[in-house]
Formats: C-alpha cells, structure tokens, sequence
C-alpha cells in the first residue's frame, strides 16, 4: 500500500459522485434546483446499505422495535411539539442588495452588523420564518387543510408510544426507531448534500424510567460512537464529540451532545444523542387529552417516561464515508526496464459491508466460452451478494474503475478458467492476486469479506 491522500476539496468529491454515478444534480437537465439532489445506482445502494446497518444494529436487540409513521400528521402535533412557534430562523434583507439571510450569519464590525454580500450596514428589522413546508390536504384550500411536511421524525415516534408499547407489551426501558424523509425549508442550505430541505433521517427514541435517564444518555453515548468506529469503519481522528452548553440546547433538552465529522468544508454533525426529559410525551398528552403514562407494575406507578434520542442524518452520513473513503494512492512501480515511475490510482476504501458492490465479475475476453462461465458465476453469487458484471476495456482500466467505486474483490475470467475451473481473485486495497477454485469461490469471498483488513496483508 502506497502513499495515501484524501480528497481535500469538496468540489473534487461532488465530480466524482458525478462521473461514478453516485449523487446527481436534481433535475440537472432543466438547470437543476437548488440543493436537491439524486442518489445514482452505486449512491442509492451506498446509502441503503447504511440504512440497513443502521436498522440491523438499532431493531437486532431486545429492547428496540421499528415503525414507519405517516409525513403527513395531524396538524396539531407541530404546535404540541413547539415546532410552529419554535421552530423558526431570524432573517433580515439588506436593503441595498436585496439579499435575505440569517441575522445570526451577519458579520459584526464596530458593534454593527453588516450585509455578508455587499457590506451594507442598511438592514431591515428581524423576521421569524417557520422552516417548516405547508401544504393543503383536499380539494379546497384554506386554514382548516393546511399539513406540514414533517420537519423531523421523531414526532411520529411520540404520537405512537402508547399504540407501540400496548401491542409489544414492551417494558420500560425500551425504544422505538424509524427512518424517513423529513423536509425543513432552510435559508441557507448548501455544502452538496450536508444541508438540504429535502433528506432522510435515521431516528430512535428510547423510553426510560426517570432518574434513570443520565446513565442511559451515558449509554447511547458511548454506543453511537461505536458504531462510526467499530462497526462503520470511519477513521477516529476524522470524529470528534460536541457537547451542548446551556445556551445552545434546544428548548426540549435536558443535555446534548453531537458526534461531528471532519468534512472537507470542516466539522459538521452526523448526529445528535439528546436527553429531551419527558418534554415530547407531556406535550402530546396535553393537547390531546390522551392518556401516554407507562404503568410500572413493580412500584405499582403510573408516570410519563423520560426519552433518550439518537438522530443521524443518512444523507450526511453517506456523505461522511464518501468524504471519509475517497482516496488518491500513489505507488512506485518497477517498470520493465528497471526504471522506477509513479502510479496514482484513485480508490474507495469503503467498509465492505456497505460498499455498492462485493465484487466484480471480469471476463478477459468477449469470446462465448469465457462469456458463458462468467454468467453463470455471476448468477450464482448474486444471490447471496451485490455483483458488478464489467467486460469494457482492458483489464487494468476495469481494475480501476472497481477501486474508485470501493469493490472490495474483482474476479477475472480466463481461458485458463475454463480448463482448471479456477479464477484469478484480486483485493482492492492490497492489489493481491489470488487464484481460487471456482467450486469454493463463494465460500472465499464470503470469508474474505469477514476480514478484510487481514485478507492479502
């Protein structure tokens, strides 16, 4: 393994998403719409693949369930949550340029705030803006069909806690998780897919009995930080925690604290792990006169649970492991002549258990004989894994072009395949060649992919 260097700007990072057919621009061929974007066929499959770990890690214990809630919710649930009067940004114009923008973003110079645009000091007084999207529910629009499209995902959760904890007989302490699209009309989104008004969250609340809730925020802490390490791969020095002082908690929180990730524009959050007290279900109870009290048959106790929250972006989290992944290796390569050169390829050291594809069927010749056994391999592992089928170019540029969309393994077809029934097995990051028995192919790659960190070293 050669010299290794990350992709320090985040224009290099977006023409690539482009060019491998990770993220589109929205509607690219009308000129695009702002800060909406489209996953391409290895994008989609990356971000899926996140969310199915996410899921398996959340729902996979005992104490976790899932639910898939509504976008569309009872008009009341905002005002009960403080979303309709909470939920806003201070904007002001700047009268010379006519350009709109948070207060808070305006710079300070003597004691006076400034237009970030033009540098007038010449702006209106502050407007509250709701960042929430209406729209009309039935044929006839007016205030009594006017919905939100759900700024979060976590009010679905609450509103359900009653109808989840009756049906599962779940004791306390137990969650409830979901995934979903939440829309939030941002002013200032940007950053390719950091911050948009359109993305999808990745949220568990988890119910516990108060007085119990600090060593479960403790818990979910020291958990969700395991899970970028341990389970997604992400290098440690690129995470760092963020806790929440007094005056940067929301109005429902109790404590928080953020996992950041070190993006090519600078820390940004992945998620946020957040004690809310018992703020939600209080809430929901008051304004819908409905009963979300657990009774606790040990103490013979009735009382609304305290809730611990975890909340991940998906968006921003396939953005990190993109960001995190895309490398540019540089080796020294022997030539022929004895001559020494530089060879820079371009690879996705992505963790295999969400890389678009395991790996990469490559026939080295067009020919039947070879077409037909390559099929047939490619059939049989694509049941049990995603499989890339690649017989464009020579076999060097195809090598290549599996690196740079993370592939952990590409098998090559030869002629000599068909007569010792073996194919050639090479490893994306350490370059080694393998050749394997096609009758225990399955079996290799499937064990190649437990550990591989180990495989090839």
């Amino acid at each position: 393994m050669g010299e290794v260097q990350r992709y320090s700007q985040l224009s290099d990072i977006v023409g690539l998403c482009k060019r491998r057919g990770f993220i589109f621009q929205s509607s690219e061929i009308y000129g695009g719409l702002n800060s909406c974007w489209d996953y391409g066929p290895l994008g989609s499959q990356l971000k899926k693949n996140i969310k199915d770990l996410w899921w398996k890690e959340m729902t996979n214990r005992l104490d976790v369930v899932g639910i898939d809630a509504s976008i569309l919710m009872h008009p009341t649930t905002w005002k009960a949550s403080g979303h309709i009067d909470e939920f806003t940004d201070p904007l002001v114009d700047c009268k010379k340029c006519k350009t709109r923008f948070r207060e808070d973003h305006a710079p300070i110079k003597d004691g006076v705030k400034h237009c970030p645009e033009c540098d007038s000091t010449e702006l209106t007084d502050i407007r509250n803006f709701n960042l929430m999207f209406k729209t009309n529910m039935g044929p006839v629009e007016g205030e009594g069909s006017t919905v939100f499209l759900r700024p979060e995902t976590a009010q679905g959760i609450f509103v359900n806690f009653g109808n989840v904890q009756e049906t599962t007989r779940k004791k306390l302490p137990f969650g409830i998780a979901q995934i979903g699209k939440s829309f939030r009309n941002e002013i200032t989104p940007g950053n390719f897919t950091f911050r948009t008004r359109e993305f999808e969250q990745m949220e568990m609340q988890y119910f516990v009995t108060p007085g119990e809730d600090e060593k479960w925020y403790d818990y979910w802490k020291r958990t969700r930080y395991s899970f970028y390490i341990d389970t997604l791969g992400i290098n440690r020095e690129n995470l760092q925690w963020e806790e929440h002082g007094p005056d940067a908690l929301a109005h429902y929180a109790k404590a928080a604290v953020d996992v950041n990730y070190k993006f090519p524009f600078g820390w940004g959050e992945l998620e946020g792990v957040h004690n809310r007290g018992n703020y939600d279900l209080s809430q929901h109870q008051e304004f819908s006169g409905k009963k979300l009290e657990y009774f606790d048959e040990v103490s013979k106790e009735k009382y609304v649970p305290f809730v611990i929250e975890t909340a991940v972006g998906a968006d921003r989290l396939a953005l990190a492991v993109i960001c995190d992944g895309f490398v540019q290796e540089t080796n020294i390569k022997e030539n022929s002549d004895g001559s020494k050169s530089e060879d820079t390829r371009n690879v996705f050291r992505v963790n295999p258990l969400i890389a678009p594809y395991k790996v990469a069927i490559l026939p080295l010749s067009k020919k039947e004989p070879l077409q037909e056994l390559a099929h047939k391999l490619y059939t049989d592992l694509n049941s049990d894994m995603a499989v890339d089928y690649d017989v464009a170019g020579s076999i060097g540029k195809r090598y290549r072009r599996q690196d740079e969309v993370g592939t952990p393994f590409c098998v090559t077809v030869d002629f000599d395949s068909l007569e010792d029934e073996k194919v050639t097995v090479r490893h994306r990051d350490y370059m080694t060649q393998q050749r394997v028995s096609i009758e225990r192919l399955d079996e290799f790659l499937k064990e190649g992919l437990k550990a591989f960190d180990e495989f090839g070293g």
